[in-house]
């Protein structure tokens, strides 16, 4: 933990960490509610509570069957707040998504019906099936937290999540996110398979004849007011630079000591890399129930923020080198403070 050196300053943090750590309470009965369908799988529901507390939208990655829509689904119902799943085809037109104008006959008028989007948490399945068009309506709401029908805007209610899913594996039929879509997302989290312990506990749970039921222990009020005492964990100024060291590697690796990689990226993080690091490590630190960041935080959430914002060269590729051994470079090499 890192403080400023007089005695009222360590009296703050001190005090912080003892309230952070009473109003992070609800993440252990957040995981113990959702724990009832999900077994295992505690690295996607900890980045979905960082999504969450942070105001960011994540992007799962992973095959079919690994409980990505079956997570994102408990975690809505265990908040009392309006979930949304659409299903992204290549058939999909924007007004599916946000809605349309309707002629009304008897008033002879056009009215708005609002779409699936009209809600806190969006789960966008397998996303990338989905053309430009509707890409760029969801990419509006993403961005501005607003939708736009005919000529009138429509703010969306807070907390607004979109929470999007893809297939690795089949690629027929999708059409890849633009990377300024993709930035938009905080984290990219991939999905690993459970191990035997945690998959014979789902085949038992399974093969009961028992219907399990997520009930809301949380509010929407209590998420957008976990939002405001994330702002209060504190970051020191060393871990600050940190951060910037590391996605400034990304962009000039030759002066972390780092050439041998520099032929293998073709564009490093943005502005909103840094950002995202920031705001995902001390949303990292709060589920920990902790009052401040450590640089083990940021070490634990950089490859989600940083995965899908790291642009391969072709060297790169023809070498087999992926964003993952481009990150785990960086951070074995950037020093820790």
């Amino acid at each position: 933990m890192f403080a400023t050196e007089n005695k009222t300053g360590m009296t703050d943090i001190k005090e912080i960490n003892e309230r952070i750590h009473q109003e992070s309470a609800f993440t252990e009965i957040l995981h113990l509610e959702v724990g009832k369908k999900i077994i295992g799988q505690r690295y996607m529901l900890d980045r979905l509570l960082i999504g969450l507390l942070a105001n960011g939208h994540l992007l799962l990655e992973g095959v079919p069957g690994l409980a990505k829509t079956l997570a994102i689904k408990s975690l809505a119902s265990a908040i009392d707040a309006r979930f949304s799943r659409i299903q992204f085809t290549p058939d999909l037109l924007p007004a599916d998504l946000i809605g349309t104008m309707i002629y009304n006959q008897r008033k002879e008028e056009f009215t708005v019906r609002k779409g699936p989007i009209f809600a806190n948490f969006i789960l966008a399945d397998e996303i990338n099936r989905a053309p430009a068009k509707v890409q760029s309506a969801l990419l509006e709401a993403m961005q501005e937290k607003q939708v736009t029908i005919g000529e009138e805007s429509f703010h969306l209610q807070e907390p607004f999540l979109v929470l999007a899913t893809q297939n690795p594996i089949e690629q027929e039929g999708t059409y890849p996110l633009p990377e300024a879509q993709l930035d938009r997302f905080m984290l990219k989290v991939v999905i690993g398979y459970p191990n035997k312990e945690e998959e014979k506990q789902i085949i038992r749970q399974n093969l009961k004849n028992q219907e399990l039921t997520i009930n809301a222990v949380l509010k929407k009020d209590d998420v957008l007011r976990a939002r405001k005492s994330l702002h209060d964990v504190y970051m020191d100024e060393k871990i600050e630079q940190y951060i910037l060291d590391i996605v400034f590697a990304t962009r000039n690796p030759e002066e972390h000591k780092l050439g041998k990689i520099k032929n293998m990226i073709s564009y490093g993080g943005s502005p909103r890399a840094s950002i995202s690091l920031a705001l995902a490590s001390k949303a990292y630190a709060f589920i920990k129930r902790r009052g401040y960041v450590i640089p083990e935080d940021v070490r634990a959430i950089a490859h989600d923020v940083l995965r899908h914002r790291l642009g391969l060269t072709y060297e790169a590729e023809a070498e087999n080198i992926t964003q993952e051994n481009i990150i785990s470079e960086i951070l074995n090499a950037v020093e820790v403070p």
